[in-house]
């Protein structure tokens, strides 16, 4: 319960157009300093959170386990455990790919589903709280490569989970 409550406090923050993104190019010590602070960790768990549950547990665990054992002792980017996760999932999903799209922007989407008969469509765009003119940019061609999962009235949750990647402006 007080995950939840920070998770949305840093969802509110992050849903300002002044919000930064988790990881970006520093130019100083005062932009590495700015860039560590409660936004960074708890959107960076959420995320971490987010592709466990799309991954799986198992896969998950594995590509943390050789993250570590391939830098044990030394230094570390953020590509670094992207790679490890792909390593894992053997190009069945560009996990670097993906990631990159959520700790490069900031924010995040506001996805939409519509249910016409048999046909369900989903939308993204960025959700903004609200924008504050003097901070505000164009974000028109921010994309996030969002995993869904649903299930079906053919199956219970436990057994059938079914996940698709929308990774466009809209899809079916």
């Amino acid at each position: 319960e007080d995950f939840l409550t920070l998770i949305f406090k840093a969802m509110m923050k992050d849903a300002l157009n002044s919000s930064h993104p988790v990881s970006s190019a520093v130019q100083s010590s005062e932009q590495i300093e700015e860039m560590f602070d409660t936004l960074s960790y708890i959107k960076g768990a959420s995320l971490l959170l987010m592709l466990k549950h799309y991954l799986s547990k198992d896969v998950f665990q594995a590509g943390i386990e050789v993250y570590l054992h391939n830098h044990s002792y030394g230094t570390a980017q953020s590509d670094d455990l992207w790679d490890s996760m792909n390593m894992i999932t053997n190009g069945t999903l560009d996990v670097k790919k993906m990631m990159k799209t959520w700790i490069g922007h900031k924010g995040f989407p506001l996805v939409t589903v519509v249910r016409k008969g048999k046909i369900i469509s989903v939308q993204q765009e960025k959700f903004l709280f609200r924008v504050e003119p003097e901070n505000w940019t164009s974000d028109a061609s921010y994309l996030w490569h969002i995993p869904l999962t649903f299930i079906t009235n053919r199956c219970n949750f436990t057994h059938c989970i079914n996940a698709y990647l929308l990774d466009q402006k809209s899809g079916m």
